[in-house]
């Protein structure tokens, strides 16, 4: 009965997105790439959020949350506020330049060469980091629900080779197939059952603590663990109170505002109205994530208390023990959704970037718009064959999975936030800043995290990796400063209103930020 309702539930997924989908031109540049340009608040909403929320999210950080409380929902509560900086200075700038990819407005304010070395930098990040990760912790966890070994009397290695090959196929048809308004529709489904079935572990958690009651269960959560309900760590715990001001708003504007898997969905809205309503619905409903992905953690450890040797297996071993039955197939089919979302999604920009950025720019200038789209398929079904046969590998990885793809991104999301942001703000700073910043970015951050902290000071004597962002963020906007005091550009740089959809602002997207910027300062000021 589980496997049944599962399979019935992705199955009417998939009929529905192709159904809504199957008028859309995906042979033409923004039919396929950016959906026609037609999205609408709800649906960019609904996709950002299942594209952000997946196995390696809802696992991780409820791992970190069981490990250290709700003082990682910083990763959830602080992203509101980056997703409103982005719909009010972000998103007006990029739908005025009619872009389809973040690089694309660098070879505009820079030149062609940044936007390459930059589009390198997320294909690197997708392929080697993203993509696996989001396949092997989506394989382990429903190979896990649904004891795949014993299913298939195969070893646990074998099963997981099959539940990561399984979930990158289907994942590769919708992304690469399907175009962004498919995987955006998908997402949508998806992210309405993620919700439904995200709050009831918390639910049926703090029902099982109170003896069917979730007001008693809560209470006798909060008197039982205080320690775990504190939102400042201290500077031991995996996120010092510090890094708030420091590295955290930095890493939470570069995934909102300019991580291409993310910005892509907002980049498809069919004016700037509706990019900004779905960013700040998103908004909204971001500042209840730590209901779905921090606060299970938290029921795990009161229930499981130190029996836990891997942090990780909080969530899963939480699911089996409180979820009745009859919902784990519809749970599952909700967690596949989730998993594919997250893998296509960046498969799918991995597919826009290298089509748009690489093959039209340097192998066929003059290459249309079909033979744009099919080299950028043929090129996600290889990067998907990679990552595939690369995530079962990671089964040997630390402890904190989330933690641990935070660090490692650092090492492009930095310089690429750095140039982005000196773009904006100035004027004058010339494409040779942005080339150096980029190389310094990534070259200072590896030395720094792979070298020194391991080999010379020791991780435990090092400063969090969230300051040493800040500290190479602000060297590298005075690096590009200086450069463009020495030798600035011949011209000004002039943004052009390329009149791809109407820039028209919505009229309360500065009240309802500041709205969703104040909630998030009170829930904070609550629980201190």
């Amino acid at each position: 009965m589980q496997i049944l309702t599962f399979i019935l539930f992705t199955l009417c997924v998939a009929f529905i997105s192709y159904w809504k989908t199957r008028k859309t031109d995906e042979s033409s540049h923004d039919g396929y790439f950016l959906g026609g340009r037609s999205l609408t608040g709800v649906v960019i909403a609904g996709s950002l959020l299942l594209t952000n929320l997946s196995t390696e999210q809802i696992v991780g950080l409820n791992g970190a949350a069981f490990k250290d409380g709700i003082l990682v929902m910083a990763w959830e509560t602080l992203a509101a506020i980056a997703m409103v900086v982005t719909a009010v200075f972000l998103l007006p700038r990029y739908l005025k330049g009619g872009i389809t990819t973040v690089p694309q407005f660098l070879e505009q304010r820079y030149d062609r060469t940044t936007k390459t070395f930059t589009s390198a930098l997320f294909l690197s990040g997708y392929a080697i980091v993203l993509l696996p990760i989001v396949l092997y912790s989506g394989a382990l966890a429903l190979s896990n629900m649904f004891d795949i070994p014993e299913l298939l009397g195969v070893s646990k290695s074998t099963a997981l080779w099959i539940t990561v090959w399984s979930i990158g196929i289907v994942g590769s048809i919708y992304a690469i197939f399907g175009g962004l308004k498919a995987v955006a529709i998908s997402d949508t489904i998806n992210a309405i059952g993620l919700l439904i079935g995200g709050m009831l572990i918390p639910i049926f958690g703090l029902m099982a603590i109170g003896d069917g009651s979730v007001t008693e269960g809560f209470s006798t959560l909060i008197t039982e663990n205080p320690e775990k309900f504190k939102s400042l760590g201290d500077p031991k715990s995996s996120i010092p109170w510090e890094t708030i001001f420091t590295g955290m708003m930095l890493v939470q504007l570069f995934y909102w505002g300019t991580n291409q898997a993310i910005i892509q969905r907002a980049l498809g809205a069919k004016n700037l109205k509706e990019g900004q309503k779905g960013l700040l619905l998103a908004s909204f409903i971001k500042i209840l994530g730590p209901l779905i992905v921090v606060l299970p953690g938290v029921i795990a450890y009161h229930m499981f208390g130190g029996q836990l040797d891997n942090p990780d297996e909080a969530y899963p071993m939480l699911v089996e023990r409180v979820l009745p039955d009859a919902w784990l197939g519809f749970f599952a089919a909700v967690l596949f959704g989730a998993i594919l979302s997250s893998f296509n999604s960046a498969l799918n920009s991995s597919v826009t970037l290298f089509g748009v950025d690489i093959y039209k720019s340097h192998f066929n200038k003059n290459a249309d718009e079909k033979q744009v789209v099919k080299t950028g398929k043929n090129f996600g079904i290889i990067l998907a064959i990679i990552s595939m046969c690369i995530a079962p590998l990671i089964a040997n990885a630390p402890d904190g999975l989330f933690g641990y793809l935070q660090e490692v991104n650092g090492c492009y999301s930095i310089p690429i936030l750095t140039i982005i942001v000196v773009g904006y703000l100035t004027k004058h700073v010339p494409a040779i800043a942005a080339k150096i910043a980029i190389l310094s970015g990534v070259a200072l951050y590896s030395i720094s995290q792979f070298i020194l902290k391991p080999f010379v000071f020791g991780n435990d004597n090092y400063p969090h990796f969230l300051h040493i962002m800040a500290i190479l963020f602000v060297i590298n906007v005075i690096i590009m400063l200086l450069i463009g005091k020495a030798k600035p550009r011949l011209t000004a740089y002039q943004q052009e209103y390329t009149n791809q959809v109407n820039i028209a602002a919505w009229k309360y997207t500065k009240i309802v930020g500041v709205l969703v910027c104040i909630i998030v300062l009170v829930i904070y000021v609550y629980f201190m």
